[in-house]
């Protein structure tokens, strides 16, 4: 055996072994319970740094342990590879985003591989292929057909740095969540998704979510965000129009001293009189370069224009005043409100700022008031329509004589031509392209135009998981038999920042799929974990900091085994954890004196106590059971082996993973110490070889070198994870607490396990209890097993 830890030499023999057997490839039809591992669709930027490795090292772990558990596990990868990052990419860099994209998966595969992640790769799939986005327009059309998808004239979010429409969650603090760039307004006909109609349904069954964190569900129903209340219509005085409102404070309306529109709202114009109209003008233009979160902000100061109209409380039959004001907005309820400044903060602010009058927001006695029935949500409809190049065109067409033309199923996919001028431009690169734009109308045969627009990335990543199920159907986007074989995703894991938009947008997909009778599921991700963000010198790992750790410079130096100990052992994974040089150090010496251990053992060898297999298995249920003299003789080395067995398997279960390591090490303190003073015996084989199981998900590569070194047969990896032996793991000393007349008087410690009859002996002759007996006879003695005696007198 190679003296030192060579890691350089190891990792990449076992990777091209576990390639070589296709350990982790995964068949259609799961031959034991089956376990669907998966890591967020990733964006295939090209280069991962050591703040990647959380993420995918956890998925790692979880599907090698899972394995190892006796499921079949399905991991599979893809790419992200459609939308404004590759596309702003490849501009800056003078590249076509296909290029690029590629040249970028395979990059990425590469780096893969040298930090030991393994992943189901016949499985592959790119939502940039036409194999893939076929079924993304097809997905579009079902919702397209269930009257799910639409377009309208609207005002939309625009980014003027990537010169595109965002959606609302793309939008924060009134900034481009991608560029920083304040976000302003325009005017366009764009594509939704009605997913206000499943709203109910994404609230409700967030309950059925028991496996997600709590604060993701949280932030999921506030985006909801489900208000109950009533809805009016007051009519405008002296005018046919009427206005529509929601209030969840009906009880309040006879305090309403002047309503407030959104600055959007339709009847704006209309209800302006012309005296006011230059005003109304320049405030609603004003409003328009106003993010949503900026205007409702309680630090924005209240302004408003009032439009010269009023709108006749029928309740209290007075004339209220009609204001706009950029507090209210359009996209809540029915963008209009009717102002009770006696009994709201924003209204009482408003009508201090203009000389408006306050009255009680009490109704009288015997009053009648409206009935709270309406329910509105805060959830907004998905804005799907990108003005840019690299997305799924949209399948639709423009025919004079037909209209709105969907393409049909057998002319998909609607191909993205690659030569086209994609420099953003306001418009949509694809309307610069004639051969594009012209074809054939589906229904007619006359001349039509294509839909220019293409699809927002999100949409790509709503199904992704379905297509994993069966990624290589030419006939359908996935088959629903093998969907019900592999869904839902047992273990989901990625970011935070995907709390809403990817996982509200996945949620709704599903519904859909399985209202049309596609999925199996009704919620694609049973069990949801978001890890915590690594940073060096306090910031994100970012090329443009200069704060990264390159994985194949780093891998080069101290091994990718080493980078697993070190990402895992940080700190707790769902929280943060600052980059620490000397803890990458701490790793690699711990897995050297690991290598170390096994000088001179032969895990072939048979002998010791085997606790591995499961606990129902006869296997099993022999192995923990035998060679009782053996483990009487080498108990406490064995006896921390097999509780370093049920230490790491609650943690890897509870994602704990640093506490894992943590076990694993002093386990290896252990087998140090033991052979330091009795060399290697058949206890310390024994508890070397459970060591090497319970570390081989976390460090795969030493783990696999070691136990094929030292006779183990086959891969480690292949090994049924070790089970401890309950003989072993029970504590071998009990404290009894010894009462008299439930007050305290000694502690014993004693022998296990401990019987009524010892544990009332033992009180009984305590040397503090006799005296207070004095000869006399309890009168009853109450024992707790395990934990308690009193003695009553």
């Amino acid at each position: 055996m190679d003296s030192e830890y060579n890691p350089q030499a190891i990792e990449p023999r076992r990777q091209r072994a576990w390639d070589d057997a296709q350990l982790y490839y995964t068949g259609d039809t799961p031959d034991k319970p089956k376990y669907y591992s998966l890591v967020m669709f990733p964006y295939p930027s090209g280069d991962l740094h050591m703040g990647h490795m959380r993420n995918y090292t956890i998925g790692d772990v979880i599907a090698r342990y899972h394995t190892m558990r006796g499921y079949t596990v399905l991991n599979p990868m893809g790419w992200d590879a459609f939308g404004l990052p590759a596309e702003n990419a490849a501009i800056k860099e003078g590249l076509h985003p296909q290029d690029r994209t590629l040249a970028n998966i395979a990059r990425m595969k590469e780096q893969f591989a040298k930090m030991g992640i393994r992943y189901d790769w016949p499985r592959e799939i790119a939502s940039c292929l036409p194999d893939y986005y076929r079924w993304t327009q097809w997905l579009f059309l079902l919702l397209y057909r269930r009257g799910l998808a639409y377009r309208k004239q609207a005002a939309v979010n625009w980014c003027p740095q990537d010169q595109t429409v965002l959606a609302n969650e793309q939008v924060v603090d009134g900034r481009c969540e991608r560029c920083g760039t304040l976000v302003t307004k325009r005017d366009l006909a764009q594509w939704f998704f009605r997913i206000t109609a499943y709203a109910e349904r994404l609230l409700t069954d967030l309950d059925l979510l028991t496996e997600w964190p709590e604060r993701v569900r949280t932030m999921q129903r506030n985006w909801i965000g489900r208000s109950v209340g009533a809805e009016l219509e007051w009519a405008v005085a002296d005018r046919p129009e009427r206005i529509r409102f929601f209030t969840t404070r009906p009880d309040t309306v006879y305090g309403a001293t002047f309503m407030v529109l959104a600055p959007e709202h339709p009847l704006v114009a209309a209800l302006t009189v012309p005296a006011q109209a230059a005003a109304v003008a320049a405030y609603v233009a004003q409003t328009r370069r106003l993010g949503d979160i900026e205007r409702l902000s309680t630090e924005h100061a209240k302004t408003g224009v009032a439009l010269g109209t009023a709108v006749i409380n029928p309740f209290t039959g007075a004339r209220i005043p009609i204001w706009i004001a950029d507090y209210v907005l359009a996209t809540y309820g029915s963008g209009a409100i009717m102002a009770v400044p006696g009994g709201d903060e924003r209204d009482a602010a408003f009508a201090a700022q203009y000389g408006l009058p306050v009255l009680p927001p009490d109704p009288p006695p015997g009053a009648t008031l409206p009935a709270k029935d309406a329910v509105v949500y805060r959830l907004r409809d998905w804005l799907v329509s990108r003005q840019r190049y690299w997305g799924p065109p949209i399948p639709i067409v423009y025919c004079d004589r037909c209209g709105e033309v969907a393409v049909p199923e057998d002319q998909l996919p609607v191909l993205l031509p690659y030569a086209v001028d994609f420099q953003p431009g306001g418009d949509s690169p694809l309307a610069r392209d004639p051969a594009f734009v012209h074809t054939t109308c589906p229904t007619c045969g006359g001349p039509a135009r294509r839909e220019t627009d293409t699809l927002d990335t999100f949409v790509d990543s709503a199904w992704y998981f379905l297509r994993f199920c069966d990624p290589h159907n030419a006939a359908a986007p996935f088959d629903p038999a093998l969907a019900a074989r592999w869904m839902p995703v047992d273990q989901y894991t990625g970011g935070i920042e995907h709390a809403i938009l990817h996982l509200l947008y996945a949620r709704f997909i599903t519904k859909v799929l399985a209202d049309a009778g596609w999925s199996p599921v009704d919620e694609p991700f049973r069990r949801l974990f978001t890890q915590g963000m690594i940073t060096k010198d306090g910031l994100k790992m970012s090329k443009s900091r200069g704060n990264v750790v390159p994985v194949d410079s780093f891998v080069a130096a101290h091994g990718a085994d080493t980078g697993r100990v070190f990402i895992l052992f940080i700190g707790p994974p769902e929280a943060g954890a600052e980059w620490n040089a000397a803890g990458v150090e701490g790793a690699t010496r711990f897995l050297a004196r690991v290598w170390r251990l096994y000088a001179g053992v032969d895990l072939g060898a048979g002998s010791g106590v085997r606790g591995q297999g499961s606990d129902d298995t006869e296997a099993g249920k022999a192995g923990v059971t035998q060679h009782s003299e053996f483990r009487t003789q080498n108990s406490s080395l064995l006896r921390q082996a097999h509780a370093t067995i049920q230490r790491v398997t609650d943690d890897i279960a509870r994602f704990h993973f640093n506490t894992a390591v943590s076990a694993a090490m002093e386990l290896t303190n252990a087998l140090t110490a033991y052979r330091e003073a009795h060399g290697v015996t058949a206890a310390y084989s024994e508890a070397a070889r459970l060591l090497l199981l319970l570390l081989a998900p976390i460090a795969p590569h030493i783990t696999d070198e070691l136990w094929l070194r030292h006779g183990g047969a086959g891969s480690i990896h292949a090994q049924p994870w070790p089970v401890a032996d309950p003989a072993l793991t029970a504590a071998a000393t009990v404290e009894l607490i010894v009462q008299v007349n439930g007050k305290l008087r000694d502690r014993l410690t004693l022998s296990a396990p401990l019987d009524a009859a010892t544990a009332q002996a033992a009180a009984l002759a305590s040397p503090k209890v006799a005296p207070i007996l004095a000869g006399r006879t309890p009168r009853q003695i109450i024992y707790v097993p395990g934990r308690v005696v009193n003695v009553v007198v």
